[in-house]
């Protein structure tokens, strides 16, 4: 059976420009992406079935991709991966009956751009430092040390579980360093869920451009009072998919 073709939307710009761009559209066909505008709003769109596209690395970053190609020259609010519209007159239809609900975000996120900071603990550096900072669990292992191995396992068990907790109370210290460093410069702040034992934080910042200069010290200053022990992972210029990420439900429309 054949698949019917719709639009695929990658996003909502700030803009009435009939315009095509160079970034394939989704699917690996070479889909030529181009607006469908409405007053002074438009949505980037590519010809596509009206499939749902797996979250494969290709189908993620031929969405990201074009997308970032729009926030060279426009403020754009990122649409839901795999959002796809019946034909170009229901793109027109979104357009028209949200045009209150995008301008006011287009508005709310203009001369702001997202910036992701992940500050993650180096193992062998975090743990020599615990040892030397905590003298019970220093004092326990010197301890155990003299002892036979088989006698020791409680011990050990313990020392586990009081470097986890001191581990636990490094990670909540340096979090807070960060968030207050960064979050002065911030019109937004988005902590995303962390993942492994080393990660310190995983967050992203929503910053006006201006701002950006003093943003990049602030980094550059906390990488060098802490990057003996902590390796930081600062990325600027990407979607504001942290702040703006938009749902469209295409049986309202």
């Amino acid at each position: 059976m054949e698949i019917k073709e719709g639009k695929y939307i990658y996003c909502i710009i700030a803009s009435n420009e009939s315009k095509t761009f160079a970034s394939p559209g989704i699917g690996g066909r070479g889909d030529k992406i181009y607006t469908i505008c409405f007053n002074d709003i438009s949505a980037m769109v590519s010809t596509s079935p009206m499939t749902k596209y797996s979250a494969t690395r290709d189908n993620l970053l031929a969405h990201e991709k074009a997308i970032e190609e729009a926030m060279k020259e426009y403020t754009v609010l990122p649409v839901r991966f795999v959002t796809i519209a019946e034909d170009e007159q229901k793109v027109k239809r979104i357009l028209e009956k949200e045009y209150g609900e995008f301008t006011g975000l287009l508005k709310n996120i203009e001369g702001k751009k997202e910036l992701g900071l992940k500050a993650i603990f180096k193992e062998d550096v975090v743990y020599k430092d615990i040892l030397e900072r905590y003298e019970d669990i220093r004092v326990l292992k010197e301890k155990i040390a003299a002892l036979p191995p088989q006698n020791s396992n409680y011990q050990q068990m313990e020392i586990g579980r009081m470097v986890e907790s001191a581990l636990q109370k490094e990670k909540e210290i340096y979090k807070d360093e960060i968030l207050n460093s960064l979050s002065p410069l911030s019109v937004e702040v988005k902590v995303n869920k962390t993942y492994g034992d080393q990660i310190i934080i995983n967050a992203a910042f929503l910053v006006e451009k201006h701002l950006e200069p003093g943003f990049d010290q602030k980094v550059a200053d906390l990488d060098a009072s802490y990057g003996h022990k902590i390796r930081f992972r600062y990325v600027g210029t990407v979607p504001p998919f942290n702040f703006v990420n938009l749902i469209i439900k295409m049986e309202k429309y």
